[in-house]
């Protein structure tokens, strides 16, 4: 038999919880009807409970209003695949090499099993998610990007219509990193890469590229030069210098793409730690590397904002 809760019993800290997720109205304001793109990989990817907690996150920011969309790899996955067939793994100029054999096992791989992972972890919380191959609609198109990599693809055009569709109705699209071809084939595409140009083409107001390190560092040896916020002017600095370590550079550069063609904002944040993505989102210190797509955007989010403490307390109590 359920009764009634006797109103004396709401501890003082419910009455904090509650006036803390009243003072959350401004966030969720901001949000509401925003497009945000999600690299999702690495870590928090393979691992199964992180992989649960991040999806649940998102769940979360569709429900406060926003529009997620999904970008993902799975190289962990294709290479696993790849040694159950006996075939090689090769690396280039740090992009796989991908001949005719290993592309068939990326589409597998990517649009089979790690995509309809993503997608069954997200709707557990209900038919949220809809899986989405990038040959799917043209929804990527490529070409060939260097003939020394084989079905390695640069992109030369996004449909964002089909993606906003899919939006439109209420749903996240989870995008596997497999292009179209010009050609007629299919093509193999940097995640990275892919996220960067699905931003600029949905005229996402974020990018946020979820990896296995706090973000960028001045010094990546030294794990107290993290960089927490950059303008987009800086960010080209520093590529051009040449002092970006070698992995952060796709993700750079996909940065500075998105942030050109519009996108208000694009974060590096650590997927390995537990719900980033709202602590980023919901706070303006947030936890990992933000690139400003203008310097009145970087003065905008170096004020501390007083509803700080709600992304912290809210990730405690998940």
């Amino acid at each position: 038999m359920k009764y009634a809760r006797d109103s004396r019993s709401a501890s003082r800290s419910d009455e904090e919880t509650a006036q803390l997720l009243f003072e959350a109205l401004p966030w969720i304001k901001n949000l509401t009807g925003k497009t945000v793109v999600i690299k999702y990989g690495g870590a928090a990817m393979v691992d199964s409970e992180l992989r649960a907690d991040v999806m649940s996150d998102i769940v979360l920011l569709k429900i406060i209003g926003m529009k997620p969309v999904i970008v993902h790899g799975g190289g962990k996955d294709i290479n696993e695949a790849l040694s159950h067939y006996d075939i090689p793994v090769e690396f280039k100029h740090g992009q796989r090499v991908t001949d005719d054999a290993t592309m068939e096992i990326v589409r597998e791989v990517l649009g089979g099993k790690v995509n309809q992972e993503l997608v069954a972890a997200i709707n557990v919380h209900g038919n949220l998610a809809v899986g989405v191959s990038g040959a799917d609609a043209g929804t990527i198109v490529a070409r060939e990007l260097d003939p020394e990599l084989g079905r390695v693809g640069k992109i030369v055009r996004v449909n964002a219509d089909y993606l906003e569709s899919i939006m439109d109705n209420e749903y996240i699209p989870v995008v596997a990193t497999v292009a179209q071809g010009e050609d007629g084939g299919f093509f193999n595409i940097n995640a990275d890469v892919a996220a960067g140009h699905i931003a600029a083409a949905v005229h996402a107001h974020k990018v946020i590229f979820l990896t296995d390190v706090d973000g960028l560092y001045e010094d990546f040896s030294d794990k107290d030069s993290l960089i927490s916020n950059l303008t987009l002017e800086e960010t080209e600095q520093m590529l051009a210098r040449g002092e970006v370590d070698k992995g952060m550079i796709p993700k750079l550069e996909s940065c500075i793409h998105a942030l050109k063609a519009g996108v208000f904002r694009s974060h590096i944040i650590n997927g390995t730690t537990p719900h980033s993505l709202l602590l980023e989102l919901l706070t303006d210190a947030g936890v990992g590397t933000v690139i400003h797509s203008t310097h009145a955007a970087y003065e905008q989010d170096t004020h501390p904002h007083p509803l700080t403490q709600f992304a912290a307390r809210l990730s405690e109590n998940i």
